[in-house]
C-alpha cells in the first residue's frame, strides 16, 4: 500500500462532542493512530422541544466539520467513515441537516441505531483495553444515550442502548446550574428508575471487568486521579461519592473548580455524575477501567474486519433469513437472476455495483422476510421488520433502503415510499426495484431447474426493454400475464415493455 492507501479514518458524530481519528493499518491487521480531533459542539444541546436542531447547533456542526473536511481532503473514497449517535436518531430535520454536512465534510455521513452504536463501541473498547478472558461490562455515556455491553474477548454477547445522557440529564434537570441536594436526588431517582430495565436484563449475565469509554468516563476519572481518590486509569465508587460531596459543596456550576476538570466539559460534568452514579449502582460496581477506544476506534476496527474477511452483515443477513424461516435457496435463485439483470442495464441507467448492486442483493435475499407474518401483504410486514430490526453491521439509511425496496418489490408501487431516502437515491431505488421485482416474477414457479431465459434488455431514461428468446411467453403464458400486469404497475414511474 502507498502511504495514503493504508489510512482509514473514521468520525463520531457525538450528542456533545465531534471526534475524529486517523489510524494507519498495519500489515498485521493492528492500527496505529496518527491523528487525532475533537471538538465540543454540543449538537443534543441544540434540539428544541420539538426534536429540530436549532440554526446554532447546526452552525456549530457545519464549522466542525468543515475543519474535519479540511484535514481528510485527500483520502479516497471509502477510507472513512462517519456516524452520527443519538440526537441525529431524534432530530427531525436530520436529514436536511446531514445534506449541508456531507457536502462540508466531502464524505458520506451515515446515522446508527443505538445497538449498532454499542456494537462499535464494544469493537473499539476490546481492541484497546488490556488483553484478557475476563468477560467485559463496557459503559458508554454519551451526551444523549448510554451504551451497556456484556462480551468477552472480541465478541460483544449482550448489548442496550440506554435514552440517558449527559446532556439530556443536565437539560431535564441542572440546567439552572444548581446543585442543591434536591436537585441532585431527583436527578439521580430519575436515572435509577432508567437504569431498572437494564439491571434486570443484564442480572444473569455475569461479567469480571467494568470498562468506561468516552468522555464522561475519562472525564469523571480525572477529576478523581488529580484529586487523588482514585489510581491512575480507574474510576471507583468511593470516588464517585467525593465527587457528589464537591458538587453539593459548589452549590453552582460557577462554584465547580475541580482538578482535572476542562472547562469545556463543567457544563455537563454533573449530568455525566448523575448518569455514572445510576450505572455504578445499578450493575453495583466497584471499580471501573478507562478505556482510551470507543466508537471511532470500533469503526475502523470494525473496517479492518470487513477488509480481512469478517463480515458482520453477512452474518446479520444469514441470522435474518434463519429466524424467519426464508426459503434461501429461493432467494438465492432470485438474488442471482436479479444480478445478471442488474449488469445488462448498470451502465445505462448510472447505477454502482458497489453501492446499487449489492443492496439489491440484500434485498433480493430478504424479499420474502415478511412471510413467516403472514402471506397477505408479506412485502409491508417485511419492510416493517427491514426498517425496525436491530441490523448489526447496518446503518439506519442502509436500513430504510432495503426497507423500501422490499416493500416496492410487489404490487402496486408508489414513488412515496421512496421519499424518506437521500434525494440521490430515489431514482436509483425505483430502478433497483424494478429489477427485484422482475427477478420475482421469473422465479414465481419457484422452479429449482433453473429455467429462466437468458434476457437482452435496453434501458434509456425511464424505460426498460426486455426481448424474449422466440417464442419462449407463447410457451410460458402465465409469465406474460405477469409482465403485462407489471407493466401497468410501473406505468405512472416507468415504462416497460417486452417481447
Amino acid at each position: 500500500m502507498t502511504d495514503s492507501g493504508n489510512l482509514l479514518a473514521a468520525i463520531d458524530l457525538g450528542s456533545n462532542s465531534f471526534h475524529m481519528v486517523v489510524m494507519r493499518v498495519l500489515p498485521d491487521g493492528q492500527a496505529q493512530v496518527v491523528d487525532r480531533l475533537k471538538e465540543m459542539v454540543r449538537l443534543g444541546g441544540g434540539l428544541d422541544e420539538a426534536n429540530n436542531l436549532s440554526p446554532e447547533a447546526i452552525d456549530r456542526a457545519l464549522d466542525c466539520l468543515a475543519r474535519f473536511g479540511q484535514r481528510l481532503r485527500d483520502m479516497p473514497r471509502g477510507s472513512v467513515r462517519a456516524v452520527g449517535t443519538n440526537t441525529l436518531r431524534q432530530a427531525k430535520n436530520a436529514g436536511e441537516f446531514l445534506k449541508k454536512a456531507q457536502q462540508v465534510l466531502g464524505h458520506p455521513i451515515e446515522v446508527i441505531a443505538g445497538r449498532e452504536e454499542a456494537r462499535l463501541i464494544y469493537l473499539g473498547v476490546a481492541h484497546t483495553d488490556l488483553e484478557t478472558a475476563e468477560r467485559r461490562l463496557v459503559v458508554d455515556i454519551g451526551g444523549g444515550s448510554t451504551e451497556i455491553i456484556i462480551g468477552q474477548g472480541f465478541t460483544p454477547e449482550f448489548m442496550e442502548s440506554m435514552p440517558l445522557g449527559c446532556v439530556s440529564m443536565t437539560r431535564r434537570f441542572l440546567a439552572d446550574g444548581l446543585y442543591t441536594r434536591d436537585t441532585l436526588k431527583r436527578a439521580e431517582n430519575e436515572a435509577r428508575l432508567e437504569t431498572r430495565p437494564y439491571e434486570y436484563a443484564f442480572r444473569h449475565h455475569r461479567w469480571q471487568r467494568a470498562v468506561g469509554a468516552s468522555g464522561t468516563a475519562k472525564a469523571l476519572a480525572a477529576v478523581c486521579q488529580a484529586s487523588g481518590w482514585c489510581e491512575r486509569g480507574q474510576l471507583t465508587a468511593e470516588g464517585l461519592a467525593r465527587i457528589r460531596k464537591a458538587l453539593l459543596k459548589a452549590g453552582r456550576i460557577e462554584q465547580l473548580d475541580l482538578p482535572g476538570l476542562s472547562e469545556e466539559r463543567r457544563p455537563v460534568f454533573a449530568g455525566g455524575y448523575v448518569v455514572m452514579q445510576a450505572v455504578f449502582d445499578a450493575f453495583e460496581i466497584d471499580t471501573m477501567h478507562i478505556s482510551e477506544g470507543a466508537l471511532r476506534e470500533g469503526l475502523i476496527f470494525d473496517r479492518i474486519g470487513r477488509m480481512r474477511g469478517n463480515n458482520v452483515r453477512s452474518a446479520t443477513l444469514e441470522r435474518l433469513q434463519r429466524d424467519f424461516r426464508v426459503d434461501r435457496a429461493h432467494a438465492q435463485r432470485v438474488a442471482e437472476t436479479a444480478q445478471q439483470l442488474f449488469e445488462q442495464v448498470r451502465e445505462d441507467w448510472n447505477l454502482d455495483p458497489e453501492q446499487d448492486g449489492k443492496v439489491l442483493r440484500k434485498a433480493a435475499l430478504l424479499h420474502e422476510i415478511g412471510m413467516m407474518l403472514a402471506h397477505s401483504g408479506y412485502h409491508e410486514h417485511g419492510a416493517y421488520i427491514l426498517r425496525y430490526a436491530d441490523m448489526p453491521g447496518f446503518t439506519q439509511q442502509e436500513q430504510q433502503r432495503l426497507a423500501a425496496l422490499v416493500l416496492a418489490h410487489r404490487r402496486k408501487l408508489k414513488k412515496s415510499w421512496m421519499n424518506d431516502q437521500p434525494e440521490e437515491w430515489r431514482d436509483a431505488n425505483l430502478r433497483l426495484a424494478t429489477l427485484l421485482r422482475l427477478a420475482v416474477t421469473l422465479h414465481r414457479s419457484r422452479s429449482p431447474r433453473g429455467d429462466i431465459p437468458v434476457l437482452d434488455m435496453e434501458a434509456a431514461g425511464n424505460a426498460l426493454r426486455l426481448h424474449f428468446p422466440p417464442e419462449w411467453l407463447e410457451r410460458h403464458p402465465l409469465t406474460r400475464s405477469d409482465l403485462e400486469r407489471e407493466a401497468e404497475y410501473l406505468a405512472p414511474h416507468l415504462r416497460l415493455s417486452f417481447r
